[in-house]
């Protein structure tokens, strides 16, 4: 099996590196047929794998492939942890990827920067599966700032824009404060089992939970905590939850279709899969299950707020994905792992699926984002119409649709959790609900129903996608409703085994799974919830408000302009960073120029020095007088000076 995982890891990056490097000289077509081929090779052999677990009762498989440097017994390795969370995710990453790329030779078609682009998506894909099939804190490193690096690329491709470099660079330093704490949990990991490998490190665990550290002289801290901590701060930063989300809505400069790769099934999802991968650890601190619950909680509800607000299309996805990433974060506070990846792979479906369908509005309207130039697009776009409409209700959670099972699931989950901070999760999610739908569906009819409000050249052009575009949301569409069936392995079956662990005095979902009677039953139990007649709250408002009467929205924005003002700046954090932060770095490094470089460096030390030279050679010069008794009597003095310190010399002895 070994030669199956080298070559789904491989294949992307041969591709990244035929297109990248010889894009010109193959040409455009065999520049997107390279990465094509090399993410579908990857996909086939990831369902080939998952089909091996499922049905064929294949092994978990963790080898070492490569092993780069021993130092100190301390062993550097590349290797491959390959179980039934890995292939999960496998699956989703290359089929989501392969999905965009399809997308992409549509979308792209005209861009000058073709082939870069199919270089740049492709090794994307490389960093995420070297991510989440490493057995090791290395590796898992490596793609960890591997995926960092390409979307740093990927959301300045346009570079002659001063948006894509303000965004690039703003994602970039975000996310180097969320990897300052990884890095150090990955040291304290090293520091206290003297391994990176998973397995050694997940079994001398337990060892540390008693033990402390001094951080603040006079104050001990759990050991444990500190590295769960430190480690979470890592994903806040991938996974974008308050306080370090602010990087995510703009990184929506980039082209649409790494929007829906980053957004969906990417990068965005790692900090996500390396919780659950670090189970073990986690449950061992409920500290830090209490701190992750909360933060996915306020980053779920408030994030959704934002999306009200937004007229961006682009935009209302992104906050949407913010808002859906608190719910994924809020499950593995509550120890509800197995619900946590099963949203994630729900998510990456339906989410891709939305932000493609908004690339091909996009693509129709001439590169027109903002909802408000749009209305009425049915009838031109029926294609985009009816995958949008699966999209908007998988996002909702409507029965039937996936997004219902896995986060209704979530909702139950923390409803039943005794975590610390679970009644404000629950409060969180459940009024999640509501908004979740009221943005989804204001998008929805503000894009697709009602008067058009394009211009008339717009208007005239208006046609469907071409297929290169719709065929890929048709194969998304289909798992956005199916996907959830499988509910009753994934999260109430055995199926992750060994790959996640959960004590047994935080196991909500197997508590749930005592009265789980079946998927039919599943959805009748969810439509007598709250949460089913809060996202039918949420779909009527956004139709009655934005339809029937839109003079209700303008009246709200009047007489709430101070929370509308409020939600429009972004609850101000961006101006904190880019005002406080930002500038005070800025003026931190002015003065230390000024104090430092002008005056030390360049005043005392180097242009003082050159003074106090020049001083000394005009001293010097006015000695050189070129009379001969000047430079007898000089010599005199000086025979005199040294014949007197002989002298004393030998007195003193």
């Amino acid at each position: 099996m070994e030669n199956i995982y080298l070559t789904i890891v491989l294949a992307p990056l041969v591709g990244s590196v035929l297109a990248g490097l010889f894009g010109k000289q193959i040409g455009r077509t065999a520049s997107h047929w390279v990465t094509i081929l090399g993410v579908a090779i990857s996909c086939l052999l990831s369902l080939y794998v998952m089909k091996a677990f499922l049905m064929d009762g294949m092994p978990t498989y963790n080898e070492s492939v490569y092993t780069w440097l021993v130092s100190d017994g301390i062993r550097f390795e590349i290797g491959f942890l390959v179980d039934r969370l890995t292939a999960i995710m496998l699956v989703v990453v290359t089929f989501v990827s392969l999905m965009v790329h399809i997308y992409t030779i549509g979308y792209m078609h005209e861009d000058p920067g073709y082939q870069r682009f199919f270089s740049y998506i492709a090794l994307f894909t490389f960093s995420m599966l070297m991510l989440v099939m490493a057995n090791n804190f290395l590796q898992l490193f490596f793609g960890w700032e591997a995926v960092g690096l390409v979307s740093y690329l990927l959301i300045g491709f346009w570079y002659t824009r001063d948006t894509a470099i303000f965004a690039n660079m703003k994602a970039f330093l975000v996310n180097r404060v969320g990897d300052f704490g990884f890095l150090l949990g990955i040291a304290a990991v090293l520091m206290y089992t003297g391994s990176l490998d998973y397995n050694t490190v997940f079994a001398k665990a337990p060892e540390l939970v008693g033990q402390t550290m001094s951080i603040i002289p006079g104050y001990e801290w759990s050991v444990m905590t500190v590295i769960c901590i430190l480690l979470f701060i890592g994903a806040m930063g991938k996974s974008a939850q308050v306080p370090l989300h602010v990087w995510l809505p703009d990184s929506m400069e980039g082209p649409t279709p790494i929007s829906a790769l980053i957004h969906a099934a990417t990068m965005v999802t790692a900090g996500i899969f390396m919780v659950s991968r670090m189970s073990p650890l986690f449950e061992l601190s409920t500290t830090a299950l209490s701190f992750i619950l909360v933060i996915g909680a306020i980053t779920a509800l408030f994030m959704g707020f934002l999306g009200l607000v937004q007229h961006d299309i682009k935009r209302v996805v992104a906050y949407s994905t913010l808002s859906q990433l608190g719910y994924m974060t809020v499950a593995l506070g509550a120890s509800a792992y197995s619900a946590a990846i099963f949203h994630l792979m729900t998510h990456a479906f339906f989410k891709a699926l939305l932000f493609l369908a908004a690339g091909s509005v996009i693509i129709a309207m001439h590169h027109e984002q903002d909802m408000r130039k749009m209305g009425g697009l049915k009838k031109y776009m029926p294609i985009t119409y009816w995958t949008s409409l699966v999209g908007s209700l998988a996002l909702i959670g409507f029965p039937g649709f996936a997004g219902f099972f896995s986060k209704d699931t979530i909702i139950e989950a923390v409803h039943a959790s005794t975590i610390p901070g679970s009644d404000f999760a629950f409060f969180a999610v459940l009024t999640g609900v509501f908004i979740t739908a009221l943005y989804s569906f204001r998008m929805f009819f503000l894009v697709f129903h009602g008067k058009e409000r394009m211009d008339e050249h717009t208007r005239e052009h208006l046609h469907e996608t071409p297929a290169v575009v719709t065929v890929p949301l048709i194969l998304l569409a289909i798992p956005s409703v199916i996907a959830g069936y499988v509910i009753g392995d994934v999260v109430f079956g055995d199926y992750f085994g060994k790959a996640i662990y959960v004590a047994a005095e935080h196991d909500v979902l197997a508590r749930l799974g005592d009265d789980y009677h079946g998927v039919w039953g599943f959805v009748w139990h969810g439509m007598q919830g709250p949460a089913f007649l809060l996202a039918m709250a949420g779909l009527f408002s956004a139709w009655f408000i934005y339809m029937k009467r839109p003079q209700i929205a303008d009246m709200a924005e009047q007489k709430l302009s101070l929370l509308h003002k409020l939600l429009e700046r972004k609850y101000f954090m961006d101006d904190l960073y880019i005002n406080i932060f930002a500038a005070g770095g800025r003026s931190t490094g002015k003065a230390f120029w000024k104090f430092g470089d002008v005056k030390i460096i360049d005043g005392l030390l180097v242009n003082g020095s050159a003074a106090a030279i020049g001083w000394f050679a005009s001293v010097a010069r006015r000695v050189q007088t070129g009379y001969l008794y000047h430079y007898a009597f000089a010599m005199i003095v000086g025979l005199l000076l040294l014949i007197s310190w002989v002298l004393i010399g030998a007195l003193g002895k």
